[in-house]
């Protein structure tokens, strides 16, 4: 008897810490998922999905990511690639930073955009390198603090566009970005739920933590000459 009504009162705790961990969860994944959509329309109007429709800026800032996943090469990486090459020798764009982490020696990813960049007749004088864009928001915030920039037009996928133009907006940096295809056989799920994730990050990041970029110093100004005429006659 004494045992029927331990098992009992077991069930009754058990099914209340069940009923109240079910109802954390989709609070938490309601949170997540309204976090998600205000971020998407709070940035809708500054994204540029069709490269014909970028009016001129100064500066690109492309976003880094690897060139190669194991051996093969990276969608996210070449389309961002080959955007901002179109957007230079269109005249719609006058230099760019490059700005992406710079982990060790072999890695580097600021360095190896300017490679390609260089490879498609951009001038090195048109290519100013972040070494110390290791997240999204070290990368928004630096161009900046650091390159003195407060408009310009940023080069990555559709996903991520939403999240650094929310950072833009944040520090008051009148940004637009280029939303440049990802993988077309990529089911995308994987890449949407970290994408959900980091965005709770980011909001995090800006409105609790107060978070700076890893590494800030002495302002290094973006200095272009006749940028514009060059690149349109080029």
């Amino acid at each position: 008897m004494q045992l029927g009504i331990f098992l009992s009162k077991c069930w009754v705790v058990i099914r209340r810490i069940l009923i109240w961990g079910l109802l954390s969860l989709l609070i938490l994944c309601a949170c997540l998922i309204g976090n998600d959509r205000w971020i998407a329309w709070q940035t809708r109007d500054n994204i540029i999905y069709d490269i014909n429709d970028v009016s001129h800026f100064q500066v690109g800032v492309v976003l880094g990511t690897s060139k190669y996943l194991g051996k093969i090469l990276n969608v996210y990486y070449a389309n961002r690639i080959d955007a901002a090459i179109k957007l230079y020798h269109q005249g719609k764009l006058s230099g760019f930073l490059l700005s992406g982490d710079n982990a060790h020696r072999s890695y580097n990813e600021p360095w190896t955009m300017k490679r390609d960049l260089l490879k498609s007749g951009i001038p090195d004088d048109k290519i100013y390198l972040d070494y110390a864009g290791f997240r999204t928001l070290d990368s928004i915030v630096r161009a900046k603090r650091i390159f003195a920039e407060d408009h310009f037009l940023i080069i990555t996928q559709g996903f991520h566009c939403e999240r650094a133009l929310y950072i833009a907006q944040y520090h008051d940096i009148n940004a637009k970005c280029l939303a440049v295809p990802g993988p077309v056989h990529h089911s995308g799920y994987t890449v949407r739920l970290r994408e959900v994730l980091a965005r709770a990050k980011a909001m995090f990041d800006l409105y609790i933590m107060d978070t700076q970029p890893k590494f800030l110093g002495p302002k290094h100004p973006i200095e272009l000459r006749n940028s514009a005429v060059s690149a349109a006659a080029s």
